[in-house]
């Protein structure tokens, strides 16, 4: 039994290391981890204490997704993590417009930086999250659909409302469809249940487009009050071409620049649980009935290869393949924002060729 804890939280302080940049979250993880199983899984309970702390994020400063091409490349670790519920239903405050995070503004001057790499994308940004300094730009200003990277927004509106993270969400049959959505497919399935983390876990690393639409079900006032609050925290981080209809992504009214998004990714660095989520590699989902075995949709998370604190990935026709990242390259944190890439490998060539050539650029001129 002792080994077996010391294997899983050997596991859970690997991920911490790869998926934050935050210097804390390891002792985190051991002060939750619980008593290993037979089966070689933890037990983590969520207290009010822990959500909290995990929702300030303790900052130091992504269905359409699951084509082929986004799960070829097996993960390198894997986390055997239950979540259990412990507590009970918690009311939400009403719709939160602002908070206590910071929020960046991109530079409108694009610095004259050489030999700037050309992209397939439709649209390009890459962002000194420190400064603002905007060091890529392609298409920045232009409006277009966003797919799951929705779902960054999701997380954040979710965590904002500071909701029972241990409340139990059983899937309904609304939550796998909605009026002028692109169809999609999901390894979910109704009557599935699972815990507020577990579906924010699923909507961030794995893009389940179910888990998404339950957390905005599940939310105070239902979805029209959760989109609400979508839009309003748009309109109060300054992301003006920005505009949701839904939190999954798969409706192609869900729109914004890569501007916007620059914004939205330096402010979901400073949540601790997205950061976290977000960067998981691997995951087995314990449903009860059966255990799911699930990627994160991006393989240069999957790889390991780039110090990424923030990832999301999005897919329907109308976007192409698009992914947004928060990375930390050759010490300058910097966000990554690539929007319409004709196919999977031409984004993730695109991504990794801005992130080599940051490296070689010097960070004050």
């Amino acid at each position: 039994m002792k080994t077996g804890k010391k294997l899983v939280l050997r596991h859970l302080i690997v991920v911490a290391m790869l998926g934050l940049s935050g210097q804390t979250y390891a002792e985190e993880l051991e002060q939750l981890a619980a008593m290993a199983q037979p089966n070689g899984s933890a037990q983590i309970t969520w207290s009010e204490d822990d959500v909290s702390r995990f929702m300030e994020g303790e900052a130091t400063a992504a269905s359409n997704e699951r084509h082929p091409e986004d799960i070829d490349i097996p993960a390198q670790t894997t986390v055997f993590t239950t979540i259990q519920p412990t507590a009970p239903t918690v009311t939400a405050p009403p719709i939160i417009t602002s908070t206590t995070t910071t929020t960046l503004t991109p530079k409108a001057v694009v610095s004259g930086y050489s030999n700037q790499p050309s992209v397939n994308a439709r649209a390009a940004l890459v962002m000194d999250a420190e400064t603002g300094e905007i060091l890529y730009a392609k298409n920045s200003q232009s409006v277009l659909p966003i797919a799951s990277i929705t779902k960054l927004m999701t997380a954040v509106v979710t965590a904002d409302a500071r909701l029972n993270m241990d409340e139990r969400i059983t899937l309904q049959a609304a939550d796998f469809s909605c009026a002028g959505c692109k169809s999609s497919s999901s390894t979910l399935r109704v009557g599935d249940s699972m815990n507020r983390a577990e579906a924010l876990l699923f909507a961030l690393m794995k893009s389940e487009n179910p888990a998404a639409a339950a957390l905005a079900r599940t939310y105070p006032g239902g979805r029209i009050a959760f989109i609400a609050a979508m839009n309003a925290k748009a309109k109060a981080l300054g992301m003006h071409s920005t505009r949701y209809v839904e939190s999954t992504g798969l409706h192609p009214a869900n729109v914004s620049s890569a501007r916007d998004l620059a914004i939205l990714v330096s402010s979901s660095y400073q949540y601790g649980l997205i950061r976290q989520f977000s960067t998981t590699p691997n995951y087995r989902f314990n449903l009860g009935q059966r255990v799911l075995s699930s990627n994160n949709t991006n393989a240069l998370v999957r790889n390991g290869g780039w110090n990424i604190n923030i990832s999301k990935t999005g897919f329907i026709n109308e976007a192409g393949r698009c992914v947004v990242m928060h990375s930390t390259v050759n010490n300058r944190p910097v966000a990554v924002i690539l929007l319409g890439a004709g196919n999977t490998a031409a984004r993730n060539e695109d991504a990794t060729r801005l992130m080599t050539w940051v490296g070689q650029i010097p960070k004050n001129i």
